[in-house]
């Protein structure tokens, strides 16, 4: 079975709308940081005919003004993010990035695990899978 792991440094941002600044290229800057976390891997593309399985956990910031004991059930994982992004929007921009980079097309996904939780260095965890071989 053949897998690729990789972080995205800050906190977890949902997929860009057209009101976003976006290079020369269209893209926009956190696609290119997820292209660039994917490619520091050494990690080469899934197969197109490959069934994978994606796993993508967002650590979301913790205000500076949180007290001390909510900030700890936040980081032992008693109180979860229900803030935006919405999940919906953080895997859109995720799965949408890694297009022809990680995989052929985000279509590939047929089986996708995502959660948030609260860090104190916020980031987005992504890891990428095949199925294991089928009968």
């Amino acid at each position: 079975m053949s897998s690729v792991s990789f972080t995205v440094p800050g906190p977890p941002k949902g997929k860009a709308r057209a009101r976003t600044v976006r290079t020369k290229d269209g893209r926009t800057f956190s696609e290119n940081l997820i292209k660039t976390c994917f490619y520091q891997t050494g990690a080469h593309p899934f197969d197109a005919d490959e069934e994978l399985k994606a796993n993508i956990i967002a650590y979301y910031p913790i205000a500076k003004s949180t007290s001390k004991k909510k900030r700890q059930q936040m980081l032992a994982g008693l109180i979860r993010p229900t803030k935006k992004p919405d999940l919906d929007n953080v895997i859109k921009s995720i799965l949408d990035a890694l297009n022809k980079v990680a995989y052929h097309d985000d279509t590939q996904i047929v089986s996708l695990s995502v959660e948030k939780f609260y860090s104190g260095s916020p980031r987005v965890e992504v890891s990428i899978s095949n199925l294991e071989n089928k009968s």
